[in-house]
């Protein structure tokens, strides 16, 4: 996926702007490679809501509702800070580790790896916490939407004191998860989760 690594971090960097039509011939003169790379990454883009496609126009990049996406933010505010006593409650010494080494990863995925690369450490850490709840439906209905919104690649991190700051976040949750602080769990989940409204 190194084309869509390519796309994803001119989009991130403001080389191809929210809103902005994606040519398929142009992404494949500027990354040297064939359509079918191309259509295969845009595909993969879309899939993670960086870009989106139009059937029979073609793709551009992801340009977010902002109204629509606050409200969305705060609805994942009011689920996830709900279910911090079941999690809490839940979580084992052996899970908290696990979380732990969730969190590492991601540190190790902005240390040496791709834009997505962190993007898929960061879900799957935040997969990993939400987990521990025993209500899969709550889950499932987070995750849905997270898919309503534009991803984390094209607007959270659009500096890297920001993806630093999703790191030490991240950390905190599971330090308070550890010491069993569910206030202190909440807070940080609400925050974490405000962060792309932040300036």
């Amino acid at each position: 996926m190194d084309v869509a690594d390519d796309i994803a971090r001119d989009v991130r960097s403001g080389v191809f702007a929210p809103g902005m039509w994606l040519k398929q011939i142009d992404l494949e003169q500027r990354y040297g490679c064939g359509r079918t790379e191309v259509r295969r990454a845009l595909d993969y883009l879309a899939q993670k809501r960086l870009v989106q496609h139009v059937p029979n126009r073609g793709y551009h990049v992801f340009l977010p509702d902002g109204d629509r996406a606050a409200h969305i933010l705060e609805l994942r505010v009011i689920l996830e800070t709900a279910a911090v006593d079941s999690v809490i409650a839940q979580s084992t010494a052996a899970e908290i580790e696990r979380i732990r080494g969730l969190a590492r990863q991601f540190d190790e995925a902005i240390l040496n790896g791709t834009i997505l690369d962190q993007y898929e450490a960061n879900l799957a850490f935040h997969r990993g916490l939400l987990g521990l709840c025993p209500n899969p439906e709550l889950l499932n209905l987070v995750t849905e939407l997270r898919g309503r919104t534009s991803s984390a690649l094209a607007g959270q991190w659009s500096t890297r004191a920001r993806v630093e700051q999703s790191s030490r976040e991240h950390h905190d949750m599971v330090d308070a998860l550890a010491a069993g602080d569910a206030e202190r769990l909440r807070d940080v989940i609400a925050t974490h989760i405000r962060q792309p409204q932040r300036k």
